[in-house]
């Protein structure tokens, strides 16, 4: 018993939408336009001290789906409970000037300013500078009710970061009594992906995540260095104790596109 052979017909599409394209009129809010997009970015997940970071993305977009740029902020800090509760507890009320000779203020001597955390030990990110390319890949419409109806599209972006950091001072010797901050330059990759809405021709708005993985010292703290391994604290503070984190932030931002006159499709 053979089997019968297959066959197929090919099917020709006529009428009016014979050798149409599948969308008319894509109205295309990147390709060739020049983008500002001025935001503030919020650090997720901090241990010692959050960042808010007031920033600008500039984008050239050569088409409707790839751009090039560049990102960049400058942050300010302020302090999490668990600073707030090591301040007061481990420092304020720790009175080690007249108790010296105690356990605890023994074993932290190394690890806790005897003035102010945020000031004298505690690591921050100053600023950040990352050229990066754009890639676009989904957009479409979103519907609000079946009656207004916005543009959008995601976006997903990479690039190198370079980081201004302020960490505790390096020290060797008599790092009890060394505290203090000192800048330093870190690099580091960047990615992300972010979600846009154009209301407008020339106006949109928008929400970011993005990752700066790097390590850096944020406690201030004598974390490795001593063994073969370099696992245990050697009384003294250096680049042995950075330590990685994956860093991540938010950011919410309004954008204008330039030329001001969209771009549509046939």
């Amino acid at each position: 018993m053979t089997a019968a052979p297959a066959e197929a017909q090919e099917i020709q599409l006529t009428g009016p939408l014979a050798g149409a394209p599948a969308v008319r009129r894509l109205r295309l809010h990147r390709d060739g336009r020049f983008e500002i997009a001025p935001g503030a970015s919020f650090t997720l997940l901090d241990e010692y001290q959050r960042t808010i970071m007031p920033g600008l993305r500039l984008t050239y977009h050569l088409t409707d789906w790839l751009g090039i740029g560049a990102w960049g902020g400058y942050g300010f800090q302020y302090s999490t409970g668990l600073t707030d509760e090591l301040q007061r507890v481990a420092i304020d009320q720790r009175n080690c000037a007249e108790r010296s000779f105690t356990k605890a203020c023994q074993l932290t001597r190394v690890n806790l300013t005897r003035g102010d955390l945020t000031e004298d030990q505690l690591g921050r990110i100053q600023w950040v500078a990352a050229p990066q390319v754009t890639v676009v890949p989904f957009r479409g419409k979103l519907a609000l009710f079946a009656e207004l109806f916005v543009d959008t599209d995601v976006s997903f972006f990479a690039g190198p970061a370079f980081i201004g950091v302020q960490e505790r001072k390096q020290c060797t010797t008599n790092c009890a009594e060394t505290f203090g901050l000192e800048s330093r330059m870190a690099f580091a990759p960047t990615f992300g992906l972010g979600w846009n809405f154009y209301p407008g021709d020339f106006i949109g708005f928008g929400v970011e995540w993005r990752a700066l993985p790097f390590s850096w010292n944020t406690s201030g703290f004598d974390n490795r260095g001593l063994g073969t391994d370099e696992a245990f604290p050697d009384r003294k503070v250096d680049d042995k104790d950075r330590e990685f984190h994956f860093t991540s932030m938010v950011t919410v931002n309004v954008s204008v596109q330039l030329p001001a006159t969209i771009k549509s499709t046939e």
